[in-house]
């Protein structure tokens, strides 16, 4: 199985000319070390980093379900980045090349092979139902990336179509309980362990029943503090349920709500984020300082001068992952009762407010 990996192609010597090997073919550039080779390797390294397909063959040269793949991750790790890469190149890797890596045919993959390939992930039992369909559908999409290309063949993708998805009780198959409202009690009792910014993102979601998302992701520019001198308003540029509503979301923000985002706002760029890691860590900084005990050492103040002139290493936006897993760390300074009945409740994310 080959290495699933996002390299450049080398630039190496056959005989007299320079050459690169990419997707089991030879691309000869020129004579090795002329300026016009060089120039031809740079040309195909960036077609090759702007669309990795370009190189491959088409379906009528035959196309393998390795190469398929292959390509398809180095464009989704290009337009998606980690995240959309990596739940990709795990179905990929773990499933869909071990069953069927090597030569064989993309237009040899039938719904039978789609379905061989669902079991296997069913029998490893590492997902449940509904990810085992979503991986499904991932695998579909890649042959659905490769007629768009020209790798495979429409019929081949309109078959895989045909796949549906598992039901809810089939054998073998198992669900996740539905997660529960978080009680205003371990909210409240938990708060006390937050630090200030996250206390405001948790008190603004908690009042006006926004997604985690909708949260971390406010930016200053989109929340309007004149059309009403009472009422921000929150605008949305998207959201999640914006296709089927064919709308766009606007959040009214109150008295309360304002005077819990109104010091992030100040002194901010309208792109920049309301709710910020770094705010979070400036915050902790002088908590920290304020409750030093021991002065400040000569060699620690230099430091301090040479790492604020450096930029700042810190994300400008929370994400689902910083932001549940502050939680966790929070709730560790929290009694076992607390920490149990959380776990019973929505497992680490003690922000989740259902709407």
């Amino acid at each position: 199985m080959p290495k699933l990996s996002n390299r450049l192609p080398k630039y190496c010597k056959l005989k007299e000319y320079a050459v690169v090997y990419l997707h089991g073919k030879i691309h000869y550039l020129g004579d090795y070390g002329s300026p016009e080779s060089k120039t031809a390797y740079a040309r195909l390294v960036a077609e090759n980093g702007a669309n990795p397909a370009c190189y491959l063959p088409k379906a009528e040269e035959g196309v393998s379900i390795v190469e398929l793949t292959v390509a398809f991750l180095d464009h989704v790790k290009i337009t998606q980045g980690d995240s959309g890469y990596t739940p990709c190149h795990i179905i990929v890797r773990d499933f869909l090349l071990r069953l069927y890596g090597k030569d064989t045919p993309v237009d040899e993959f039938k719904p039978s092979c789609l379905k061989l390939v669902r079991s296997e992930m069913v029998q490893s039992r590492r997902f449940c139902r509904n990810t085992v369909n979503r991986n499904t559908q991932r695998i579909v999409s890649i042959f659905e990336w490769g007629v768009e290309n020209e790798f495979v063949l429409e019929t081949t993708w309109r078959a895989l179509t045909a796949v549906k998805s598992l039901p809810e009780g089939a054998p073998g198959t198992f669900d996740h309980p539905e997660r529960e409202d978080v009680p205003d009690s371990v909210i409240k009792a938990t708060l006390h362990y937050m630090p200030p910014v996250l206390q405001a993102m948790v008190k603004v979601q908690r009042l006006t029943g926004m997604r985690p998302s909708e949260v971390f992701n406010m930016r200053v520019g989109e929340i309007d503090r004149h059309s009403d001198p009472d009422i921000w308003l929150y605008r949305l540029p998207h959201h999640k349920t914006e296709k089927k509503t064919k709308r766009k979301k606007v959040v009214p923000l109150g008295k309360p709500e304002q005077e819990l985002i109104a010091p992030y706002l100040e002194g901010k760029r309208p792109e920049e984020a309301v709710f910020s890691p770094r705010t979070a860590m400036a915050e902790r900084n002088v908590i920290k300082r304020a409750n030093r005990k021991t002065k400040i050492t000569p060699s620690q103040a230099a430091r301090n001068v040479a790492r604020a002139a450096q930029p700042p290493k810190h994300a400008e936006f929370y994400n689902r992952y910083s932001y549940w897993t502050l939680a966790g760390h929070c709730t560790k300074n929290s009694s076992p009762a607390m920490r149990r009945q959380i776990k019973r409740t929505g497992g680490r994310n003690v922000y989740t407010v259902r709407q």
